[in-house]
Parts: structure tokens; sequence; C-alpha cells
């Protein structure tokens, strides 16, 4: 799943329509959607156009001591849990216990209440902690890490259901590499995460000093050795991306054989996939390796291992002492988030992950205008017309290469606002008296869900965002892109704002969704959403070279001293990103019905169509963040998503007279020209 976080007109054969879209309410940025007053116009927007954009801005915005960062998506994301602790509020007066919304009311309640959590202590680790010491043997150990896929423990291998990319009409079991609890593997391998690997060692001895596991400190040295290991012969964030390479199916006989020294039937049939007939593995050459050192790890290290785990998943649910602790290294130590999420925030986060739908459900009622709807509908056309016009042009593919993916996006399929079909969480059991078993209920709830449909054919109905979620993707397997409603609104979305503004916003970001199925991982499936080779070799290496070039220029960037952004590991974003530019301004353009655009505010339509695209990413983050960001997240950092992207527009040099000696000006053939 992909998610999202100046061209010519194209000719009067293709209409597009933004005439329907009515306006009426006053626009977020009076008065025409954009914030004037957040630019810095002291910088010329060719030496850095996100700070000539958004730099006043940036400047004056204060992070809340709870968040790691803050910007436009965090305000919407900040509206969105205001709206849902509204409805939770409501439904937590509900005492039909076998309602859902009752259900809702009972787990929010459970939640909050803070006392009777506080009172038990560690008391709710007892059961698993039992398991634990009792599991004496190495095949006993990896029963309990298959147990992880629906419960609070661990494993050094992680099992999962999903579309079968060869086949995806049907699901298929996945496995692949796991057992690191910093955020990648680079915080065990490379010195300058030595203070953070030091901090994760105290953590893990106070998370098991709390659970009240013997022989802390020595146990914990003995568990970051382990991960350490495993983190030497794990794949990286940019081999992962490789969805050729990840796409290893064997039967669990053969994945025995590949990768002995692990009790493979053991974990499978604590995972509940005992009859399973099939996996898919996912990094091959890593797991013979985390096998090996399963295998030569000491039992009482394997157990010790896993009862950290359990304590330290299950600690935002525990007593104070646990979540003060877990959110001093997860929150405080890796990110700088300054303070604690107020409780009913956290409350919000879990009923949205545990109970998303039946919550969805509530916030559409409420918050999703109708109409909403039908206008995203009218956007997205704009945007699929404007690909396919720019796929029909492209001078670098051959016609038989163009033959197919037109074919790809005639097959796209668009969800809008929420699901058609809504969850049923009639079999989700919930005590208003008993959070820890609540969230691992629903964990349970989830996962046998996924296990009863294994061998039916595949739910097209189903949505893997919460419509109250800021945010939308991209699923290659299903060929589909999703925009939950939350994200459909100011300012990526604003009916009353100027039309440049909007595509510039939530234009950009369909045409963001729709070009990661043409980007370097979506490029790999077919319209159907079969992982197949349907590229000619000389278009493939054509299409290549280019995201070549457009990975050294991301890479260039330093956002932090001597501290670069991945471009490989970003590259399927920053692909998406420029295509998302480029489909926006041609759809603007058209839009326009042959008619120059009108002068607002004494700006171009160009120039706004920029201005709204830079916007959207406006935001402040804290370095540690921004550093865990660069090396284990797929997205560049919010500064280069904006200043990666116009730079190899040919329409924003002309917007804003970019000219050679500009930081940002790129000759025409290093421009990097993909859609």
């Amino acid at each position: 799943m992909k998610t999202f976080l100046g061209a010519a007109a194209l000719g009067a054969a293709i209409t597009l329509s933004f005439a329907s879209i009515s306006f009426a309410d006053p626009p977020f940025y009076k008065p025409w959607g954009f914030d004037l007053a957040g630019r810095d116009t002291a910088i010329a927007p060719g030496a850095n156009f996100y700070d000539y954009a958004n730099g006043t801005y940036v400047k004056n915005l204060t992070i809340p001591p709870d968040r790691a960062r803050f910007g436009n998506f965090d305000k919407l994301a900040a509206l969105s849990e205001d709206r849902v602790l509204a409805i939770l509020k409501q439904a937590a007066a509900e005492q039909d216990p076998l309602s859902e919304q009752g259900k809702v009311g009972a787990f929010y309640r459970a939640f909050m209440d803070e006392d009777r959590v506080n009172a038990l202590g560690a008391r709710p680790l007892a059961r698993e902690l039992a398991e634990i010491r009792a599991a004496d043997t190495p095949s006993a150990i990896a029963a309990l890490m298959g147990r992880g896929a629906h419960s609070f423990f661990g494993g050094v291998f992680e099992a999962d259901i999903g579309v079968d990319v060869k086949d995806p009409q049907h699901y298929a079991v996945y496995v692949g590499q796991a057992g690191l609890g910093l955020p990648d593997r680079d915080y065990y391998l490379d010195p300058s995460f030595s203070t953070q690997k030091s901090k994760y060692q105290a953590y893990v001895a106070r998370m098991l000093g709390l659970a009240g596991w013997s022989d802390a400190d020595a146990q914990a040295q003995a568990i970051v050795d382990l991960e350490t290991a495993i983190a030497k012969v794990s794949w990286s964030r940019t081999q992962e991306r490789d969805p050729t390479k990840t796409y290893n199916p064997m039967t669990p006989e053969e994945l025995a054989r590949a990768a002995p020294g692990f009790d493979w039937d053991a974990f499978l049939r604590g995972a509940d996939l005992g009859s399973a007939k099939r996996v898919v593995v996912a990094e091959d050459t890593a797991l013979p390796q985390i096998a090996r050192i399963f295998a030569s790890t000491p039992i009482d290290t394997l157990r010790a291992w896993e009862a950290f785990n359990v304590a330290d998943s299950a600690a935002p649910y525990l007593s104070k002492d646990f979540v003060e602790a877990s959110f001093e290294f997860h929150s405080k130590a890796l990110s700088g988030q300054a303070a604690l999420r107020p409780r009913w925030k956290r409350a919000v986060s879990v009923l949205n992950s545990d109970m998303g739908e039946a919550v969805g459900k509530l916030y559409v009622a409420s918050y999703f205008p109708a109409d909403s709807k039908a206008r995203m509908e009218i956007l997205v056309g704009n945007i699929r017309t404007a690909l396919r016009a720019r796929i029909e042009r492209v001078a670098w593919m051959s016609d038989a290469t163009k033959a197919r993916a037109l074919q790809k996006l005639s097959m796209l399929n668009v969800k809008i606002g929420y699901p058609t079909k809504w969850r049923d969480y009639g079999k989700l059991e919930v005590s208003d008296a008993d959070l820890f078993g609540d969230v691992e209920r629903s964990a349970a709830f989830a996962w046998r869900r996924k296990v009863d449909r294994l061998y039916q054919p595949v739910d097209r109905t189903e949505w893997s965002m919460t419509p109250q979620t800021v945010n939308a993707y991209y699923s290659p397997a299903r060929n589909e892109i999703v925009f939950p409603a939350a994200i459909l609104q100011p300012p990526f979305f604003d009916p009353a704002a100027d039309p440049a503004v909007n595509y510039g916003g939530i234009g950009a970001v369909i045409g963001h969704e729709m070009t990661h199925g043409f980007d370097d991982q979506g490029r790999h499936y077919d319209g159907t959403g079969t992982l197949t080779d349907w590229w000619t070799p000389e278009d493939n290496a054509k299409f290549v070279a280019q995201t070549k070039v457009l990975g050294a220029q991301f890479s260039a960037f330093e956002p932090l001293a001597d501290v670069h952004v991945k471009g490989d590991q970003t590259m399927g974003e920053n692909i998406a990103d420029l295509g998302g530019v480029l489909l926006g301004l041609d759809a603007y353009h058209v839009s326009l019905g042959g008619k120059p655009a009108p002068v607002v505010g004494g700006l171009t339509g160009d120039q706004r169509f920029f201005l709204g695209w830079a916007q959207i990413w406006r935001s402040a983050i804290r370095p540690d963040a921004l550093r865990r960001q660069i090396v284990s997240d797929v997205h560049s950092p919010e500064i280069d998503r904006v200043n990666g992207s116009v730079r190899n527009v040919d329409a924003w040099y002309a917007a804003w007279n970019v000219k050679p000696g500009d930081a940002l000006y790129l000759v025409p053939d290093q421009r990097v020209r993909i859609w």
C-alpha cells in the first residue's frame, strides 16, 4: 500500500470540468485559498520554493509538546481527533453491550478508567508471562512467536495474510523478517545512533523490571545483542521495496529446509495457519540467517526477549509506570516529543485502530457531506484524463507498453469517502472493565477475520484506512486509489477556494496516488493487480535511467548536517509527487476551457497552483523525529518533497522566472521526465 503523505494545456480534445463544483462557504485561507502572509518573500522562489511559500508560517509555528511534528496534515488530524472524541463521548452513554455503538462506548470507558488500569499494575501480563516461563524449548518459543499475529507476543519473523500479488483474486500467507525493537536496522549498526541504542537497552531493562522479570539488566544486554545480530542480516528498506525479489512462494516444508533452526510448523500453528499449504517469503536470504541466530540463542535470552516484547506492546494499555516508560523511550528519546499525549487522544487512537470502521461509520454520518463525494469524483475524473493524455504522448515509451499502461489506467478503481460495506464487529467482545483484554481481543478478532477468509475470493470492497484518517493510498495488488473522508477538507480541498489552489492541493494528491500505479514499484503490476513484467526491455531501461537521476537529486538533499535523504528508499514517493504536480497542473490548464487563467492577488494561475502544492506541506518537525523519518520512512521530508518535485517541472521555471544560478535550477536535460 502506497500512502500519500509546468505542463502546457493538453489540447481541445480533452474535456475536464470544474464549473460543476459549487462554491459556497468562505475559503480556509482568505480571500482565495492561500495564506499569503505565510510566505517569506525575502527568499527567491528559485532559491528555496518551500521557504518562499511557507517560510514565515513555519518560523512562527510552535510544535505542541505532545507532538513530534506539526503542520497542515496534523491540523486536520487534530480536527479529526476532536470529532472522534465527540463520537466516543456520545457512544459512552450507550449501555447496550451488544450494539456496535455500545461496544465503542465500552471500549472508550475502559481506556478512560485510568484509576482501574493503574490499580491493576502489571497483573494483566500474568498469563502471558507464565506462558513464556513455561516455554522451555525453542519450539515452544516459536509457537508463542506465531501467536504474535493475534496477541501481544513478538516474533523474529512475522506472518500476515494479504492479496496474492501473483493471483490477485485470492489471498496468500506472507512471512517476513521481524524482531527489531528500534525503528530501523541502522539504529543498531550506525554509530551515530549509539545514544539511542544505549537508551533502548536501558528501556528494555526498565520494562523487564516493571514486568517482574529477573536479572533485567543482564537480559537487556543479551536482548540488544540478539537484535543487533538480527539487524546485521536483515534487508534494508530499499531492498524490501523490490516486489519481484520479495515474492518467493514455498510450501512450509520448503521453508523449513530453506531456513532450518526454527520450528516453522510450531510458528504457523501458533498463528492459526497450521493448514497453510503455501507461504510467500519476503526476504528470502535473510530468513535463513535469522533462523540460525534464533537457534544459537540461549533459551533464557529468548524467553526474556519475548517477555520484553509482550510488556512493550502492552505498555500503552497498562498502569502509569508502563505508559510513562514507553513514552520516555518511544516518543521522547526517539522523536524528541516533549509531553505524553492526553489520555483522551490516546483513546481516540486506539479506537480508530481497533474499531476503526465502527467509529468511521459514525464519523461519516456526522461529518461527511454527501456532495463532497460527488465533487471528488469530478476531480478524480479530471486527473485520470490528464494521466491518460500524458501516457499517450510520453516520448520515451513504445506503443506496445503504452497500450498496456493505458489498459491499466482504464481498470483503476477509485474509492472515495467511506466503504460501501462496513466491517461487522458483532463477534468482538468488549468490556468497559478490561482495557488490556479489549485490545488483545481486538487483535485476535482482526486476525481471525483474515484467517477465516484465507481461501475465499478477495473482498474488493475492503478498505485499508478508516474514513476518519487524514491520508490516501494506492494499492498495487488491487489497482485502486482510496481517499478517506477526512482528507477531503481544506487546505487539501476547499470548494470555496480558487481552482488553481485546489488543483495544487487535492488535485496533486489524486495525481500522486494515480502515479503510484506507474512508479518504480507499481509499474510491476498490471491492470488486474498481478505482479508481472509488461514492459519491453528498452522501455524498462529508459525508465530506470530516469529514476536514477531522480534518486541522485534527492540523495543530494541534506535536511540535517551530514544526514542525506535516501533517494532509493524514497523513490516511489518522489516519483508520485512529481507525477502528482504534473497531473494536477495539466488538469488545471484544461479546466480553463481554453481561456486564460485569471490573475488573482497579483499572481498568475500557475503561480497559485504551485503555491497550493507547497502550502499543503507546511510543517515543523523535531530534529530527532526528522532523523527517524530519514532513516526509516519511504517519504522524503516535506521541504524536499516540494523543492524536489517543482524543480523538475518546466512550467515552474516559467511561472517564477527561475534562472541559471538559482539554487534549485536544473538545466532542461537534467530535469526528470518520467510521466
